[in-house]
């Protein structure tokens, strides 16, 4: 079993910065890619950014060039770094890793409100 608990998140400003991050533990050793998908009210679920264990990414569209996706050397732990934020990033942000073995963990989301 895998355990993801997200830390970070809050209110800021359009425009401002804020970073949001994810630990894993458990059985870390089985899990592969892990990113983040987000949620907003009424919307369904999107994936935001996604890092595998070579360290290669992949973005939204409407995030590109302002969210960076890091993964720490142990690869138990991802950052999601978001800078240049819109009203329309407000919304819930799930981290998540795939198992090797198949299947999916997830945390237990974290609320983004960019707001001013």
């Amino acid at each position: 079993q895998v355990h993801l608990v997200e830390h970070g998140g809050g209110l800021v400003q359009p425009g401002g910065s804020l970073r949001i991050s994810c630990d894993g533990s458990g059985q870390i050793k089985d899990i592969s890619t892990m990113g983040w998908y987000r949620q907003a009210p009424g919307e369904q679920r999107e994936l935001v950014a996604e890092i595998t264990t070579e360290g290669d990414t992949t973005y939204a569209d409407s995030v590109k060039g302002r969210f960076t996706i890091f993964r720490d050397n142990a690869k138990t732990m991802i950052v999601l770094e978001m800078n240049s934020l819109k009203v329309e990033d407000t919304a819930v942000y799930y981290c998540f890793a795939d198992g090797l073995k198949g299947g999916e963990y997830w945390g237990q989301g974290t609320q983004v409100t960019v707001s001013s």
